[in-house]
């Protein structure tokens, strides 16, 4: 069977085999973040797990197509054998529809329900309080760090471009698409380091929040509230302001893990 070195035992990925693990500037999508090499060792469980955080936090979105198979091999370092395997499993549990013919390829068919009544308070159960408390402290530090560490970079046109670019997509989303466009924007500061570490620890803390938010409504008032934040944020880290940009992100998590708070009294 085909293997890779990704999937020897003691072995990792050649760095050639994976040229997304730094992004290019103007290119955020999340996909850098999240579809990067895995681990040796157990190849095909992080495939899937890889492959089930592009789907759940909506980097590929409801509808959209995976790259290609042999694009997304190389990102994940691993066979398209193994690859395969993990998306015939997506396939079954109904997150991924395969088409094939020249315009075929692996569709997500997977989208969030719609909260309901208890929902949230399920969720945390499930998470545990303290393992709440404890994301979003971890979602405080990586992403107050990740804006800090973006405004004191000297930022490229194309840098500036795209951080422009996500603010307007996620203050101009419909409430159907805000949470996914929401994702994008602040995976972009992170992605905009350069730094794929950084990038990764920001998607990983945003997805130990995402059933909870997924589990409370949209509200007009709070993407009201949001895009001003959002807005903040993206100026001081234009304008080269480190600690203006932490403590616009701060006020920014402060608020939204407030509002799970509200939801769970």
């Amino acid at each position: 069977m085909e293997s890779t070195p990704a999937e020897k035992a003691g072995s990792r990925p050649p760095a050639a085999a994976a040229p997304a693990s730094r992004p290019a500037a103007g290119a955020v999508t999340g996909v850098a973040s999240l579809l990067r090499p895995v681990r040796a060792g157990n190849a095909f469980e992080e495939t899937v797990e890889r492959l089930l955080q592009a789907i759940r936090l909506g980097v590929v979105p409801y509808g959209g197509k995976l790259p290609p198979e042999r694009e997304l091999a190389t990102r994940l370092g691993i066979s398209r054998v193994t690859l395969r395997e993990a998306i015939r499993s997506l396939q079954e549990a109904g997150y991924l529809d395969v088409r094939r013919g020249r315009y075929g390829g692996a569709f997500v068919v997977y989208r969030p329900q719609s909260p309901r009544k208890g929902d949230l308070r399920r969720a945390v159960t499930r998470m545990g309080e303290d393992d709440l408390e404890d994301a979003l402290t971890f979602r405080m530090a990586v992403e107050c760090g990740a804006a800090r560490v973006l405004a004191t970079t000297d930022l490229t046109p194309r840098q500036r471009e795209t951080l422009t670019a996500r603010l307007a997509a996620v203050n101009d989303a419909a409430p159907a698409d805000y949470r996914r466009m929401d994702i994008t924007f602040h995976l972009a500061i992170a992605e905009l380091t350069g730094s794929p570490l950084l990038a990764a620890a920001c998607a990983d803390a945003r997805l130990r929040v995402t059933d909870l938010l997924d589990a409370i409504p949209v509200l007009r008032p709070n993407i009201e509230h949001a895009a001003a934040q959002h807005a903040a944020i993206a100026a001081a880290i234009l304008d080269g302001d480190p600690e203006a940009a932490e403590r616009a992100v701060a006020e920014h998590l402060e608020g939204t893990a407030a509002l799970l708070r509200g939801f769970l009294a």
